[in-house]
């Protein structure tokens, strides 16, 4: 039986330009300060991002940080009435996103007061910004642990020395104060890689980290105890045990959980007994984030994604939990709204509501005229009537195991004879595709393609067991469940059994030309973004083995038997239908060795093959003119194949 929707007249909506889709937010995250007074946003930049200040009361530009190109502040918060404290990171060559420099930096509202706390540009002449004072130099990485505003200028932080050796390599938790720099180390973590966890008063309760071998230990202490208790050990137990939050009493702690079969759950810990006990759980899905309560401090429900946001909490009767549940009746389930921040005494918060139709808007919500003001919009110029709605799908494999996907349908058309990408999802482990606002969607269904996305077995969000479903089934089962999907559309009457491309990135540009390699009959056209094409080469380029973590991730995930012939590279003969490669020459994930080896490999099997590298491009395309030009690539060449010009 084929899905019916609802359609508008396609003729009534002009869809958005590549370009309006690719163009800069002007701002991709907002918080007000304690008082109120003040908002701060991060502010992409034509390259890097600034963080701007502004009056709430008349939103103009009270102050604003720039460092420079390439330079991203990545993470903020409001740490007193007046002063933001904040993370920068860099784009590198080679990576597609910033990655964080463990520099914390500190500014007023009016934009004075500018100073590098910790990290180590100081004093050597590197100071981002002109404004920028300098303290010590020190050669750690640091970064926020309790974001939530103190009253006393001091702020936790955790500390971890840039050059690894015995006992260095071990995170601390320290108090620092901001007027002075000075630091008190208030916990030494027990485990490497450690993410600390605090409980509503602030101090330090929690530590989780993994070493080498990427086991998961999570560990508990008392109030002004140094000692440390091991809650779980994943190398032991083989399950993954980790730290959500505290309750408002202080009392219980709240953990996510792995089980033998089936999702995870949300267990209590009772730190006075330390005792578990499971208190929430989903039949399909696992807990994703945590709802902290409207002050910051404490957790009081969590999301699940099944596969749209449904929020479920604690205590129903708790204050902010019915406040929450009567905001997102206001919104309709259709616009999952979270509340972003909030000032000291509660009267203001920060609402962000989003869905596949509206890439995201922030309000601001007076609690006592109960209104809420529209602030902001992520993609002003874009209108929700302009973009498809995603649809939740659910497909039964060969082996009987059921997957859940999106499927993206153009608007204006039924779900009926279609052309379809089929659009699986990198990773493949610990991702999973999610339902909201999606650029690459969107400008695929603009064009009249419908989209399927497939959380197929080893994606995250669904547990222990349908992850490790995935471990070393690159090119088999996890494949199968990518064919089993398409011929479901097809089955349905959804896709038109002749007009169907199967596109990715990183592992979903693997399996793109693994799918075509496969099923030579199933597809019309590839496209390969950023992927990898030889699963031996994982084994020796790239930045993954370059640790003894990630040779472990290989080993675990990937295997090492029958790689030549689930490696597309060596399958290049079977491919009947023509292929689009892409990738970064500076690629260190997965390296551009990849895209160049299968296009030889294709040209030398006869199959037609259009190859984009940008040299100077790491794992996904950054500059606007490059993405500008891939998407234009990508949809010439379906219109080619599968679109309107397709014979």
């Amino acid at each position: 039986m084929g899905m019916v929707l609802s359609v508008t007249s396609f003729a009534e909506v002009t869809p958005p330009s590549v370009p309006d889709f690719l163009k800069n937010e002007p701002f991709t995250r907002i918080k007000i300060s304690p008082t109120g007074k003040y908002l701060a946003a991060i502010a992409p930049m034509e390259s890097g991002s600034a963080l701007f200040i502004l009056e709430r009361e008349t939103m103009q530009r009270s102050g604003y940080f720039y460092a420079g190109e390439r330079i991203h502040v990545v993470d903020f918060a409001w740490v007193s009435d007046d002063q933001v404290m904040f993370a920068v990171g860099e784009q590198f060559v080679g990576y597609d996103a910033p990655s964080l420099t463990g520099e914390l930096y500190i500014t007023r509202a009016d934009g004075t007061g500018q100073e590098l706390l910790i990290g180590f540009r100081a004093n050597d002449g590197q100071e981002l910004g002109s404004k920028v004072n300098q303290r010590k130099r020190e050669l750690v990485f640091a970064s926020m642990i309790d974001n939530v505003a103190s009253d006393d200028h001091r702020v936790l932080v955790a500390i971890s020395p840039i050059k690894n050796s015995s006992m260095d390599s071990y995170t601390t938790a320290e108090r620092m104060d901001i007027r002075s720099g000075r630091r008190v180390v208030e916990a030494r973590a027990p485990v490497r890689r450690a993410q600390f966890g605090t409980d509503p008063q602030g101090r330090v309760r929690f530590a989780q980290g993994a070493g080498g071998d990427n086991m998961l230990k999570l560990y508990y202490r008392e109030v002004d105890s140094e000692d440390w208790i091991l809650i779980n050990d994943q190398a032991a137990t083989d399950h993954v045990v980790s730290f959500m939050g505290f309750a408002p009493d202080g009392v219980t702690a709240y953990l996510r959980a792995s089980r033998d079969t089936g999702p995870d759950v949300v267990e209590s810990f009772d730190t006075e007994t330390h005792s578990r006990t499971a208190v929430m759980q989903h039949d399909r899905v696992s807990p994703t984030a945590p709802i902290a309560s409207i002050d910051g401090h404490s957790v009081i429900g969590t999301w699940f994604m099944d596969p749209q946001p449904t929020a479920r909490y604690f205590d129903d009767q708790h204050p902010d939990a019915r406040l929450l549940r009567s905001l997102q009746a206001s919104f309709g389930d259709a616009m999952p709204v979270s509340i972003s921040s909030a000032t000291r005494d509660g009267r203001f918060a920060l609402l962000f509501a989003s869905s596949p139709t509206n890439p995201g808007d922030y309000f601001l919500f007076d609690r006592e005229a109960k209104k809420a003001q529209l602030i902001g919009s992520r993609r002003e110029w874009i209108q929700p009537d302009q973009l498809a709605d995603m649809h939740a799908v659910e497909i039964t494999t060969r082996d009987g195991l059921k997957l859940q996907g999106l499927l993206t349908v153009p608007i204006g058309r039924e779900a009926k004879d279609l052309p379809v990408v089929v659009n699986p999802h990198g990773g493949p482990f610990d991702v999973r595709d999610d339902w909201g606002y999606n650029t690459g969607v969107q400008i695929l269904a603009s064009r009249g393609y419908a989209v399927l996305q497939v959380n197929f077995r080893g994606s995250s969000g669904y547990g222990k067991d349908f992850e490790r479903a995935g471990y070393r089934q690159w090119g088999r089962a996890m494949q199968d469940d990518l064919t089993d999907a398409t011929r479901w559309l097809i089955d349905q009457g959804i896709a038109n059994a002749k007009r169907i491309c199967i596109a990715g990135g990183s592992y979903g540009g693997y399996a793109a030309l693994m799918g075509v390699a496969k099923e030579p009959d199933l597809f019309r056209c590839a496209i390969g973004y950023i992927g990898v094409y030889d699963l031996a080469m994982m084994y020796s380029n790239g930045d993954i083995p370059q640790l003894y973590s990630g040779k472990n991730y290989l080993t675990m995930a990937l295997g090492k038997d029958g790689l030549a012939e689930t490696s597309p590279v060596n399958l290049a003969d079977r491919i009947k239908v023509p292929v689009l490669l892409a990738a970064g020459g500076a690629d260190e994930r997965a390296p551009v060795e990849h895209t160049e080896a299968m296009e030889r490999a294709l040209k030398a099997a006869g199959v037609p093959v259009d190859t984009l590298i940008y040299r100077d491009e790491g794992h996904g395309f950054f500059k606007y003119e490059h993405r500008l030009e891939y998407y234009t690539k990508v949809l010439d060449f379906l219109d080619k194949h599968i679109g309107q010009s397709a014979k």
